[in-house]
């Protein structure tokens, strides 16, 4: 679908902050570059360890600047081609699949009781996989979370560890897998999810680096953008329901709650579909 006129002026926008950022990432990466270099001449000569560990630390910093700096100019490639009436509105979720070498991927964010609180997709297939999981209250992306390492699954093994996910992701045309933590200074703040990625992918270490330029340039940083350009969706209209259901049914919001993830799960729904029933229709859940 073509933009339409009235969102050529908003892309424009969103193109040139996605060039800024990317500018602005770019000369972090290349500061971080000459102090690490810096650092290196001085382990040379003095043969500290110390040196050698700060060098390697800024190196780590550029090539997450760099990355960032590359998702960006991604996306403003892609508002570029929108702002002239090709495709849809871009989502920034899709440069990071992209960069993960895959189409689909979800970007989830958790509380300190790993309760979902957002979610953001590349597309509808990646929101209709990470609906199964948030439904289900078991999946790959709560799982990096909790434990703070990568999840990797494919195949049975996804029904094995956890029920009745296998069999969705599989009704979805999905057979595997790849959750990654996203770390932050005091502890967990998510996860990012890649559905079907490449073969290989998740050993070299790439998927990682994507998850820490995610973590620590987009979502957190200098240039946060925890919204990720309009892309993020609140779950908001869940808790709205569930906080319904138990003042009319007098149970409480965790039942509540539970209540209507089955009912979307009974039903092959979102819950949020099931939720905008009970808060714009009054639905029951009897």
């Amino acid at each position: 679908m073509a933009a339409p006129m009235e969102s050529w002026g908003e892309a424009g926008r969103l193109l040139r902050i996605a060039l800024q950022r990317a500018t602005r990432a770019a000369e972090r990466a290349r500061q971080q570059t000459e102090f690490a270099e810096r650092h290196e001449r001085l382990a040379a000569r003095t043969g500290r360890e110390f040196h050698r560990s700060m060098a390697a630390t800024h190196r780590r910093i550029a090539e997450r600047h760099l990355t960032t700096a590359s998702l960006q100019h991604s996306y403003a490639a892609s508002l570029a081609a929108w702002s002239t009436g090709h495709g849809d509105r871009p989502r920034f979720m899709a440069e990071v699949a992209a960069a993960c070498g895959t189409a689909s991927a979800a970007l989830t964010l958790i509380d300190s009781d790993l309760n979902q609180l957002a979610v953001a997709t590349s597309d509808q297939l990646a929101r209709d996989a990470q609906d199964l999981e948030y439904v289900l209250g078991i999946g790959p992306a709560r799982e990096a979370a909790e434990h703070k390492q990568p999840v990797l699954a494919s195949g049975a093994a996804l029904d094995g560890r956890w029920p009745g996910y296998g069999t969705g992701l599989d009704s979805l045309g999905l057979c595997s897998v790849a959750a990654l933590p996203l770390k932050a200074p005091n502890g967990c703040i998510g996860a990012l999810t890649l559905f079907d990625p490449l073969p290989g992918r998740a050993e070299t270490g790439e998927l990682d680096e994507v998850a820490g330029a995610v973590t620590d340039n987009v979502l957190l940083g200098p240039d946060a953008d925890p919204d990720l350009y309009g892309g993020v969706d609140l779950r908001a209209v869940v808790h709205q329901a569930a906080g319904m259901m138990s003042g009319r049914t007098h149970c409480s919001v965790d039942e509540a709650l539970a209540l209507i993830k089955a009912r979307a799960f009974a039903r092959g729904e979102s819950a949020e579909a099931v939720a905008r029933r009970i808060v714009y229709e009054a639905m029951d859940l009897d």
